[in-house]
């Protein structure tokens, strides 16, 4: 099968996340911070609408989420007010603009589709299903899989001695336990 860590298949798919992410919120002129950001204030409570909140609960730094929020506000998405209380307190509230933003927002595509790819499948270890998750999300993003040669479709061995039959070159076993930007998945060539 894979050698791959459950953090290192965790990683690489919030990699592929980020990178669709991307692609999707430069389209409306934001970043997925911003999103992020947006999302949280829709779903937080009166007691967690602060900056300190969005700072802790996005893992960020202030100054990060004080340029974010910056950015919100001017887009007419957010809006800051001092607590009635507590004028030290600031609170922060969604606003119409940003959510109509939130909800056109569709789920992503290739994720749906590589969901459909694997729901029937049978795992027998979360490191199982996150490394078919991942190949199917590779798959249907177009994207290079980048897997361990001994994986691979072209992966060849004989006594011991490794061979990679598309780049026509031997292999070393400190290159059969890295990965491959060439990498194609045997699961994936019809070759199961």
């Amino acid at each position: 099968m894979h050698k791959l860590t459950t953090l290192k298949l965790i990683e690489r798919i919030s990699t592929l996340l980020r990178a669709e992410q991307r692609k999707k919120y430069s389209s409306l002129g934001l970043q997925p911070v911003h999103v992020q950001t947006l999302d949280y204030l829709a779903n937080c409570n009166r007691f967690s609408d602060s900056p300190a909140a969005v700072t802790d609960y996005l893992g960020l730094t202030k100054g990060t989420v004080s340029q974010t929020l910056q950015v919100l506000v001017r887009k007419g998405f957010i809006e800051k007010t001092q607590d009635e209380h507590d004028k030290r307190i600031v609170h922060l509230r969604i606003l119409p603009a940003g959510l109509d933003t939130l909800s056109s927002i569709t789920p992503f595509d290739v994720f749906t589709k590589a969901e459909k790819a694997i729901e029937n499948k049978q795992f027998d270890s979360i490191s199982a299903a996150l490394y078919e998750a991942l190949v199917a999300l590779q798959n249907v993003n177009g994207t290079s899989s980048f897997g361990q040669c001994k994986n691979c479709i072209t992966f060849s061995e004989e006594k011991d001695h490794y061979y990679c039959l598309l780049m026509q070159q031997a292999l070393t076993q400190n290159d059969i336990e890295k990965i491959c930007r060439e990498y194609v998945s045997v699961t994936n060539s019809g070759l199961v």
